[in-house]
């Protein structure tokens, strides 16, 4: 990794990029940094000084171990899934919104899997946030234009799919092509502005359509009248009556207007159907007038009424694609009968891909997480990056900020040998690796961690570290001389050897071989270095002859213990791991409502089979035979032993 090219920015106080303030989290005189690195972009480093580094883990936390040092907040592993902040997506209620400007809580559309195919429902937006990244123009068969980042995904008729391939370091992934189709409703139509002439159609067709001799069931509804209501208060009821007349030559907001208000008055949308219809002839006419000069495709036909007049219909055809783009083009008042939920989700409309251009420059981009782990992006369904609970924990939003904004505390080794050295410290064990892996890609340019070995070794404190990496390789030397003053506890976290498996569920992190052969490394040099087996995914990863192999590779590999952790979705993980298992293994879904259908955690009796399981096969292959003996000096005064390795009864969090 190149890390040249770099740029610094500050301000009073700490700036960000671009001259804003920096998090409030930050300490005063934070340096914000980024890097003209492919892996780096659109991600900012804050250098800060902290007050503090040895952290203390609260009393309810299910772990075995009280400290924990943290040199980073924020990790740079992870990845964003982006589009541009005026990409409309589809409300709840029938509208759109900016993604720049939704929110947390926001009702919005996304879809899941149902039977044979996907359909639309109503699901809520967890988080929100914004970064910077290069940006690319996707050009669609009818015209839609998207405006998304390379590492974004649309469901395609294929799959879910990359606006691009990876740019490094990751295996070949599904990326876009002119061969692909998205699936979705099309371009979303441009909202009408409700100036004069909109509001003369509307009140046209409402009016007229309240007057007709076959009201609709129930009555007007109360948002209809409510509109009807601030729209007279633009007018006398002197002239009322002439705002009502037919116009001479309407022009294209008078239409919009006039059918959003017939819809209200007498339109109904059900079961896939949305009709119009009136008994006036020259209301139908206009009906008819309007549909056609605004380009609606619909078909014409009659129903009985009252005595004297019968009941001019029209139905829109084109299915749904027509069907949203009449709501969203005339904009009824009436959202409880602008409802998509539950339409299927098809390939109908023009949406095969054209183009797939870089723009050559970096743009603000924003994604949001959802219920469904997706949403309706200008007409197609957009995959949405998910958010890890564990960065409430670490004081940032659940999103953006830990995937971009990484806080490096570049005074992390210095703080460690002063709390080290202070009296009131016990010579407790210390866990790293816990929240963040400390051993992620920014540590190959801050190198914090040899100062932080350094100095527990000089402490002779015992401690404990977790990695999905490699880098731990560097710091050999400094491990095992610490191992031969203190305990020092090593693992590698291997849910599954099952590589295909690995590929879908963990396509960002080093491969499972890879991470087994760093335990081999470290066992070669004389140190003891666990597998922690987690997440094991059940009904995917939990199998015999899975189970076996993690473990029998782990053996070779010379773990000294193997510990299985069986998945954990906690709220915001659940969503998104079950839209994930939707797509992928529908019919596990109802195994796993029932599994996990009273809270995050598995029933206790498949952790013990799990764990019964895993201490048999850790038997079979004889895990930790040949591994070194722990160490038996400790730290001077040391209050008492080092933590063992994790309980088998803890569960691992997917994210």
């Amino acid at each position: 990794m190149r890390w040249d090219d770099i740029r610094i920015e500050a301000g009073p106080g700490g700036a960000a990029p671009g001259g804003g303030p920096a998090p409030a989290l930050f300490e005063r005189g934070a340096v914000a940094r980024s890097f003209d690195t492919p892996g780096f972009r659109g991600m900012t480093f804050f250098e800060v000084h902290a007050r503090s580094i040895l952290n203390r883990v609260p009393e309810s936390s299910r772990v075995p171990f009280r400290w924990t040092i943290n040199p980073y907040r924020g990790c740079s592993h992870a990845c964003a899934y982006c589009l541009s902040g005026e990409t409309p997506v589809l409300m709840a209620g029938g509208r759109t919104r900016p993604i720049a400007d939704l929110r947390p809580g926001d009702e919005i559309y996304g879809t899941v899997h149902l039977g044979s195919g996907r359909r639309y429902v109503r699901t809520t937006v967890l988080a929100h946030w914004q970064t910077v990244k290069p940006g690319y123009r996707v050009t669609l068969e009818d015209g839609t234009r998207l405006i998304a980042s390379g590492d974004h995904r649309f469901l395609t008729g294929r799959g879910w799919k990359y606006v691009t391939g990876a740019e490094h370091g990751a295996p070949p992934r599904p990326r876009l092509t002119p061969a692909d189709t998205l699936l979705g409703t099309g371009a979303f139509a441009e909202p009408p502005k409700h100036d004069a002439d909109y509001r003369r159609g509307y009140l046209c067709g409402m009016i007229r359509g309240r007057e007709a001799p076959c009201p609709p069931p129930g009555g007007a509804d109360e948002q209809a009248l409510d509109r009807v209501r601030s729209y007279r208060m633009h007018a006398h009821d002197a002239f009322l009556e002439r705002l009502i007349e037919w116009p001479q030559a309407p022009g294209p907001a008078w239409r919009k207007g006039f059918l959003a208000g017939a819809f209200d008055a007498r339109g109904r949308y059900s079961q896939g159907i949305l009709q119009l219809s009136h008994t006036e002839p020259g209301a139908a006419g206009w009906l008819r007038s309007s549909l056609r000069e605004l380009g609606f495709a619909f078909a014409a036909g009659q129903q009985p009424g009252t005595d004297a007049a019968p009941l001019t219909c029209y139905r829109l055809t084109g299915g749904l694609p027509e069907q949203l783009r009449f709501f969203l083009a005339t904009d009824p008042a009436v959202t409880r009968q602008r409802t998509i939920e539950g339409a299927a989700v098809t390939g109908r409309a023009r949406l095969r891909v054209e183009s797939i251009e870089p723009l050559g420059l970096g743009l603000p981009m924003y994604d949001i997480t959802t219920g469904t782990g997706d949403f309706i992006a200008n007409g197609v369904v957009s995959h949405n990056c998910f958010a890890r609970n564990t960065h409430t924990y670490l004081d940032l939003d659940a999103g953006h900020d830990f995937d971009s904004k990484i806080v490096v505390k570049v005074n992390a080794p210095q703080l460690v040998r002063r709390e080290l050295a202070a009296r009131k410290w016990r010579g407790e064990h210390i866990a790293m690796g816990t929240n963040v892996d400390v051993y992620q890609r920014a540590e190959g340019k801050y190198r914090l961690m040899p100062g932080i070995l350094q100095a527990l070794l000089e402490a002779r404190n015992p401690y404990s570290i977790l990695t999905k990496g490699t880098l731990i390789l560097r710091d050999l030397d400094l491990l095992t001389a610490s191992a031969e003053v203190t305990d020092v506890g090593l693992s590698v976290s291997v849910g599954c050897a099952d590589e295909e498996l690995w590929r879908t569920l963990e396509p960002g992190t080093p491969s499972p071989r890879r991470r087994l052969g760093v335990c081999a490394t470290l066992s070669q040099h004389g140190l003891r270095c666990g597998v922690l087996m987690g997440p094991v995914v059940p009904f995917l990863s939990d199998s015999p002859a899975q189970l076996e192999a993690t473990v029998r590779q782990a053996a070779q590999a010379g773990a000294t213990h193997v510990s299985p952790i069986v998945l954990h979705l906690r709220p915001g993980a659940r969503e998104w791991f079950l839209a994930w298992l939707g797509e992928h293994h529908p019919a596990l879904v109802p195994r796993y409502r029932g599994l996990y259908g009273r809270g995050a955690y598995a029933p206790r009796d498949y952790q013990e089979r799990i764990s019964a399981q895993v201490r048999e096969l850790a038997q079979r292959y004889q895990v930790g035979r040949n591994s070194p003996p722990p160490s038996s000096r400790t730290w001077r005064g040391a209050a008492g032993p080092a933590a063992a390795p994790p309980p088998e009864q803890v569960q691992l969090a997917l994210l």
